[in-house]
C-alpha cells in the first residue's frame, strides 16, 4: 500500500517576514499585509527588520511620554499632523515604521504626501524614534537613511543613556541642534519646545510648561497664520 499523498501548497501561498529576508518594496507590502498579527516590521536598505518585543521602562513608558509632549504641540497647531507607528514609503529599499513623527498638512505645503491606499510618502519633516542606547540601530543605519530622504528633523531619546539627541538637515547633514538655555526648539516646527532634561525626568509639570510657552510665541503664531493661508 502506498504512502498517503502530502497536500499540495496552493500556488499563492506567500512566504511570512522573516528578519534578514532581502525584499522588493512591493513584496514586503504585500508580506506585511497578510500577516496582521505583526504590528511592527520595517523594510530599511532592503532588509527585512522585526524589532524583538517591546519592554515598559525601555520603550513603552518613554514612547508614551514623547507622544504626550508632540501630542501637546499638535493640537495647538493647526495644519500640523502627528503619527505614531505609521509605514512610510521613503524609497524602493526603505520602509520604516518610526515611533512618531510630524508633518506639515500636504495642502499647506507638506513635503509628505498621504498616497491612495493610506501609506506616507516622502519624507516627513520630523521622525523621532526611542532607542536604547547610542548603539542603536536609529542613529546607525537609519540615521544615514532618514537624512538620505530628506527627513528635516530627527529626534532620538537614548534610554539608556538618558540623552536625547536632536538633528537638522543642513546641507545634506544631519547637524545636532544647539539647545537654548537648556530648552531645544525646532527650527522647521516653529513653537515646538522641550525641555529634555524635564522629558527625561518625567516633570511634567515642567515639559508642559515649555511646551505652552513654544505655542505661546510669536514664531509659533506666523507659523500657524501662514499654514493657514495656505490651506485650500
Amino acid at each position: 500500500m502506498s504512502a498517503p499523498r502530502r497536500p499540495i501548497a496552493p500556488a499563492e501561498t506567500i512566504p511570512p517576514l522573516e528578519p534578514g529576508d532581502r525584499l522588493t518594496r512591493a513584496e514586503f507590502e504585500r508580506r506585511y499585509d497578510l500577516m496582521p498579527n505583526v504590528k511592527k516590521a520595517e523594510l530599511i536598505e532592503g532588509v527585512v527588520c522585526m524589532p524583538s518585543p517591546v519592554r515598559w521602562s525601555r520603550h513603552g513608558e518613554p514612547h508614551f511620554r514623547l507622544m504626550m509632549w508632540l501630542s501637546a504641540y499638535v493640537a495647538g497647531s493647526p495644519g500640523v499632523f502627528g503619527g505614531d507607528n505609521s509605514t512610510m514609503r521613503l524609497d524602493l529599499e526603505n520602509l520604516p515604521q518610526p515611533d512618531a513623527a510630524l508633518i506639515i498638512d500636504p495642502k499647506c505645503g507638506g513635503q509628505a504626501k498621504i498616497s491612495k491606499d493610506d501609506y506616507l510618502e516622502q519624507a516627513p519633516e520630523l521622525i523621532a524614534e526611542v532607542s536604547a542606547s547610542s548603539v542603536s540601530f536609529d542613529l546607525h543605519t537609519k540615521f544615514h537613511v532618514y537624512r538620505r530622504s530628506g527627513v528635516r528633523e530627527y529626534v532620538v531619546w537614548r534610554v539608556m543613556d538618558q540623552i536625547i539627541d536632536w538633528f537638522v538637515l543642513e546641507n545634506d547633514d544631519f547637524l545636532p541642534l544647539a539647545p537654548e538655555d537648556g530648552i531645544l526648539k525646532s527650527r522647521i516646527f516653529p513653537g515646538l519646545w522641550l525641555d529634555p532634561a524635564a522629558l527625561i525626568r518625567d516633570d511634567r509639570v515642567r515639559l508642559a510648561e515649555v511646551v505652552q510657552r513654544g505655542l505661546a510665541s510669536p514664531s509659533h503664531r506666523e507659523f500657524v497664520q501662514r499654514l493657514l493661508a495656505l490651506a485650500p
